[in-house]
């Protein structure tokens, strides 16, 4: 997510480097660099203009501190501006109201209808809700379909009638159903195009002007770049929309959809969407994403996503398990699965102060880790218990029936080794303080 942009502004911020003071000169030429960077990520013309014109402003006449380079006070101007710029502050969905509704809106491929899912799915686990999904595209069968299954999978009803075509019926209809079954939000649904047009227009202010929402959501494929800025000044222009959605940010993304639209719509963003799954939902920060696109990483979004998926009567039991010297390769598979409900492995380490850069050019596959998984379950029960007990013709009975050489196998039997070591040092309190004393004063042990 947003690779080149991150390079770019690097690259902008590299003319400062060695500079003893912020002058006219050597700002310009960085914000020459810093503007091209926004209009190779696809920014609009005026708002890329305009912030280099703001940083400069901003930039010129500041007295550079001693603890402090022009390029870092230049990396802060650029990103208290970025942060603005999207937003400042995160603005979350309007759902109260009883029931609440929300009508979705968007071009058809925007994945407006598998955000809706992903929305019922964030209402009801992380905020309590009882959400009803409304199907109200009359013109896709399929659509009506695939909001069957999303609701399906997440356990959450889905509104529809396929002998009605007229959407606003459908929308009121779902209403009152709302209010007769206990769903305390409404999600509706609404039909795209392929391309912005009259009667899509009209249809959609029709339902908005009927069911009166509490929030109008539109939806729009980051990927697309200047062109969901410009779809989406022309959906605002006809139904003044509350708040943007963007989908596939986890794609090839340049990222001048995130970083134009609230100039350009004066709508903030509310959501992004990063991946297929029906948890891969969060809330747009516009602080963490500025710290995304120069560099920084976003670790407050990595401890959150953590916390998600941490449990812990399961934590304490595997606490007691590594103090006992018990941990096994059942334990070692459970800790992998979590990992991966946190998300794509590349996004993770994206997250990650300087792995960004580190990791340029290298390709993290979405499955990475199921080499680790297949050879894992090659092994026999008493095996995952007992790992000293997997000797020269386990391994290569392991390998065979994985799939992979016998060199993987013993590289990850020593990964873990190595990972229940550590464990069992870390968990001994005097351990740590002596490995934190010997790290204070230069050394490294065991070394």
């Amino acid at each position: 997510m947003f690779e080149n942009l991150t390079d770019k502004f690097e690259k902008a911020f590299k003319v400062l480097k060695g500079q003893g003071q912020i002058s006219e000169v050597n700002v310009a030429e960085t914000l020459k660099e810093v503007r091209r960077a926004l209009l190779d990520a696809d920014v609009n013309f005026k708002t890329a203009k305009n912030f280099t014109k703001t940083v400069k402003e901003k930039a010129l006449g500041r007295d550079v501190l001693t603890a402090v380079s022009p390029g870092q006070l230049m990396t802060k101007i650029c990103h208290e501006q970025l942060v603005e710029l999207m937003g400042g502050n995160e603005t979350e969905v309007n759902y109260q109201g009883n029931p609440a509704v929300i009508l979705m809106s968007g071009l058809q491929g925007s994945g407006k209808t598998t955000f809706s899912g992903k929305l019922a799915n964030f209402l009801k686990s992380k905020k309590g809700k009882n959400p009803l999904l409304v199907a109200c595209d009359v013109y896709r069968p399929a659509a009506i379909d695939q909001l069957h299954v999303l609701g399906e999978q997440i356990g959450v009803e889905v509104y529809s009638n396929k002998e009605e075509k007229n959407p606003v019926k459908i929308a009121e209809a779902a209403v009152q159903h709302a209010k007769s079954n206990s769903h305390n939000v409404v999600i509706i649904d609404t039909a795209g195009r392929l391309a912005i047009d009259q009667e899509m227009m009209n249809e959609i202010a029709s339902v908005k002007e009927a069911i009166q929402p509490t929030e109008t959501l539109f939806v729009v494929d980051a990927m697309t770049g200047q062109d969901a800025v410009n779809t989406a000044k022309a959906f605002n222009e006809k139904i003044n929309f509350d708040g943007v959605i963007l989908t596939k940010l986890d794609g090839d993304t340049r990222g001048g959809a995130a970083i134009s639209i609230k100039a350009v719509v004066d709508k903030p963003i509310k959501f992004v969407g990063t991946g297929e799954k029906m948890d891969a939902i969060d809330i747009f920060y516009p602080k963490r994403m500025a710290d995304r696109i120069l560099g920084m990483g976003d670790v407050v979004s990595l401890v959150e996503r953590a916390q998600e998926q941490y449990d812990e009567k399961e934590a304490q039991k595997l606490q007691k398990k590594i103090k006992k010297n018990q941990f096994d390769f059942n334990d070692f598979l459970s800790q992998l699965h979590q990992v991966k409900k946190m998300g794509n492995v590349k996004d993770l380490m994206g997250m990650i102060p300087g792995m960004g850069k580190a990791m340029k050019g290298v390709e993290i596959e979405d499955d990475a880790f199921k080499h680790i998984e297949a050879i894992i379950y090659s092994m026999s029960p008493y095996e995952r218990e007992n790992p000293k007990a997997i000797d020269v013709s386990r391994k290569k009975r392991i390998a065979k029936g994985s799939g992979q050489s016998l060199q993987e196998v013993n590289k990850l039997l020593k990964q873990f080794n190595d990972t229940k070591k550590m464990m069992k040092m870390m968990s001994n309190k005097k351990n740590m303080a002596s490995m934190m004393k010997q790290m204070k004063g230069g050394g490294i042990p065991g070394m």
